[in-house]
């Protein structure tokens, strides 16, 4: 740790103190699509090689979700974020190495049971902000990480593998995908997620059964092949089929 993350760390400490909730913390997943790859959002603190998830405390009178969602406002500039909460981590010395070289009545040296978050996130909406911790806040290629502090490879891949499995009872691609979309970049975002390729026809007769999508009188220009038709999700049906669920596995 440099001597700048380390007298910010103290300087900070008796204000979490007075204005935060002790021994739980948030930590998010925050996951993008880009150029058919599915990305991750990651932060650097200052003067440390590893990577960290976002996250941050929660305020005495604040709700847990409304936790998550200030602190990847703060962190993303994006609002109205579809955010999942999926596990606790609570095993002891967490976050132990990070601090080793601060005094042990340090606020962030503590003890901490994180709640986790994955977060779905559209690419373009997004501007990483660096706060006063961190050196740097970047998307990087689920499948090309660097290494991570702390427990964060764990959560991170508990989110993906939550990611995964809700793609058998819940829709996705209205958070990661722009506005209108192609059925194959539809079927490329579920490719990155799952790791795995999907049989074109199938995939396209499911999804249309779904019953969430909205075929629009446009088509993507451009290219040497017949332009592909453009599609929309149909907000309130893809809100009950997250509701309700779609009973469908990959």
């Amino acid at each position: 740790m440099n001597k700048t993350l380390y007298n910010t760390l103290i300087e900070l400490s008796p204000i979490c103190k007075k204005d935060y909730l002790s021994s739980i913390s948030v930590d998010c997943v925050v996951f993008g699509f880009y150029n058919d790859k599915l990305k991750v959002l990651l932060i650097q603190l200052d003067g440390l090689d590893a990577w960290g998830l976002p996250g941050g405390y929660i305020l005495k009178e604040e709700d847990l979700n409304k936790a998550a969602n200030r602190i990847l406002e703060e962190r993303t500039g994006a609002k109205d974020i579809f955010l999942n909460q999926f596990k606790s981590f609570g095993k002891t010395n967490r976050s132990e190495n990070v601090f080793k070289d601060c005094p042990d009545d340090l606020w962030h040296k503590q003890r901490y049971i994180s709640v986790a978050f994955y977060a779905l996130i559209d690419y373009h909406k997004v501007t990483p902000v660096v706060d006063k911790y961190s050196a740097a806040c970047e998307w990087k290629d689920v499948d090309n990480l660097p290494d991570f502090m702390m427990d964060h490879q764990t959560i991170f891949e508990s989110a993906l593998l939550q990611l995964r499995k809700d793609l058998n009872y819940k829709p996705v691609g209205l958070n990661l995908l722009p506005e209108k979309f192609t059925m194959p970049e539809l079927q490329r975002l579920y490719e990155a997620i799952l790791n795995k390729e999907l049989n074109r026809g199938n995939f396209y007769r499911r999804m249309k059964r779904y019953g969430i999508l909205n075929k629009l009188d446009e088509t993507r220009k451009g290219g040497a092949h017949k332009a592909p038709d453009l599609y929309q999700f149909d907000k309130e049906a893809y809100k009950c089929s997250l509701e309700n669920g779609l009973s469908e596995i990959w």
